[in-house]
């Protein structure tokens, strides 16, 4: 049987306390333990993005991150952007403008694209393309993408 240690960390805005063994992950942790499966398995390497939360509010690969080391931490994942019914304005800009193809890309970009405009609120194209360079699409060009970012980026300068 494997040794597991009660993890407490803040997940979407709500304390969660949960038995971990110690070589789980992050990824795990929240897909399988806590029924979040908006963050998606990609390549398990940190090559792809997919698996993008936001600790501390920070973009950081959750495939890559042991779930004990999320002790404490405010976890934020593609669930936790919308507030209740109401989309992030880059959820709603994705739907709006078709940003999303098959949609498994689309968790991760949506995470790291709501920290980049946390940071930067009037980026330029050029900026957003390098903000998210480490989330890959096989399926666009990105060009839907990145249109979406600059669209919920003037809403939320509007708001």
């Amino acid at each position: 049987m494997t040794e597991r240690t009660l993890l407490s960390l803040r997940v979407n805005n709500e304390e969660a306390t949960v038995p971990v063994a110690a070589h789980r992950t992050l990824l795990e942790l929240l897909r399988e333990d806590l029924d979040l499966t908006g963050t998606k398995h990609g390549c398990e390497l940190g090559e792809c993005g997919a698996c993008t939360v936001l600790v501390d509010g920070e973009p950081q690969l959750s495939c890559l991150t042991l779930a004990l080391d999320a002790a404490g931490r405010e976890i934020t994942t593609v669930e936790g952007l919308a507030r209740g019914a109401d989309l992030h304005p880059l959820q709603a800009a994705f739907v709006e403008l078709g940003a999303a193809q098959c949609g498994y890309c689309t968790p991760g970009m949506l995470v790291s694209a709501s920290a980049f405009l946390e940071a930067n609120p009037a980026p330029s194209r050029d900026e957003i393309r390098a903000a998210l360079a480490g989330n890959l699409c096989r399926c666009t060009g990105y060009v839907k993408i990145i249109e979406a970012v600059e669209l919920a980026s003037a809403r939320m300068g509007a708001t």
